[in-house]
């Protein structure tokens, strides 16, 4: 009712009687669209004016924007899922090749590093998980961790002119804020990786109001760093391309030019760092990264190892 009538106030009244439904129950329903993504504009004896409706991307304008030759050819859309990771798990089980792409518009049970929730509502980010299957040692899957952190941080400054920077070892942030998260996940024979799954969520067109209390001083998104929504469809297309580029560099010559990029991204070098590890609190100034992709710190004249954890900036 209110998509065939554009701009104008429908009240409360008139949907009960026409729907044949109480007006608690217009109520809940209007909710409802609300946490899909819809905007109203509701006023006293007017009613309801649809002012906003969430933009939802198709396989048309997805294709469209992909200039990758295999990365998100294979290409699965969801409304709603619990996670990407699970969906492409499936089909990797089932065969499916290198590249394999799924997106969803939300996610109910998203994950992060460390097994925290990730906060994915629909249609205003990107939740996405890609499938490969690289020929190497499971002690590599660190490397291809930092490999996607750096495609995704290039992806959004060609996209969106955001420049962001990596916080060891894959969350993207601007001015301490994060803005993307990664989380790879390996499955592996012989000691040797079947394949991945790379998790990517990137916040895209989140106003503040859209997140809960509790998150609104530690992430921002595209939007609110850009002035102005963002194409979200050309952002996951600009992401398969770095990626395919950076991953096709990495099997030529190796971990090495990446841990180039990645240090000229970071945002964790040359910085003090205090880091969450299952041992406890570590603490030292950040030198580098060694050939795997862990994080080397420095304290009191002696240099050590991290090799997974939580990283806060400062001692």
């Amino acid at each position: 009712m209110l998509l065939q009538n554009p701009g104008e106030y429908i009240s409360g009244e008139e949907i009960s009687k026409r729907l044949s439904i109480s007006r608690t129950a217009v109520w809940k329903q209007i909710n409802k669209l609300r946490e899909a993504g819809y905007e109203f504009d509701a006023v006293s004896r007017r009613g309801y004016r649809l002012i906003q409706k969430p933009a939802r991307m198709d396989p048309i304008s997805l294709m469209s924007a992909m200039n990758s030759s295999t990365f998100g050819k294979q290409l699965k859309i969801l409304e709603v899922t619990t996670s990407t990771q699970e969906e492409v798990r499936r089909l990797a089980e089932e065969g499916a090749p290198e590249g394999t792409l799924v997106i969803a518009e939300e996610q109910t049970g998203g994950r992060g590093r460390l097994g925290r929730k990730f906060f994915s509502p629909p249609g205003k980010g990107i939740w996405m998980s890609l499938l490969l299957r690289p020929d190497r040692p499971l002690s590599c899957a660190p490397q291809l961790t930092l490999l996607f952190a750096v495609a995704v941080c290039r992806a959004i400054k060609a996209a969106t002119g955001v420049e962001s920077g990596i916080k060891w070892p894959n969350d993207l942030l601007v001015q301490g804020r994060k803005i993307s998260g990664i989380l790879l996940e390996s499955v592996a024979e012989d000691d040797r990786i079947r394949y991945c799954i790379a998790g990517i969520g990137i916040n895209a067109n989140m106003t503040i109001e859209d997140y809960p209390e509790e998150l609104r001083s530690i992430v921002t998104s595209l939007q609110l760093e850009s002035g102005k929504p963002v194409n979200r469809p050309a952002v996951i297309g600009a992401v398969m391309s770095e990626l395919e580029q950076l991953y096709r560099l990495y099997l030529e010559e190796g971990f090495t030019p990446i841990a180039h990029l990645w240090e000229a991204l970071s945002v964790t070098i040359n910085k003090v760092v205090t880091v969450h590890t299952s041992r406890g609190l570590v603490s030292g100034y950040a030198v580098g990264i060694d050939g795997n992709g862990a994080l080397i710190l420095e304290k009191a004249g002696e240099r050590f190892t991290v090799f997974s954890g939580d990283v806060q900036l400062g001692g």
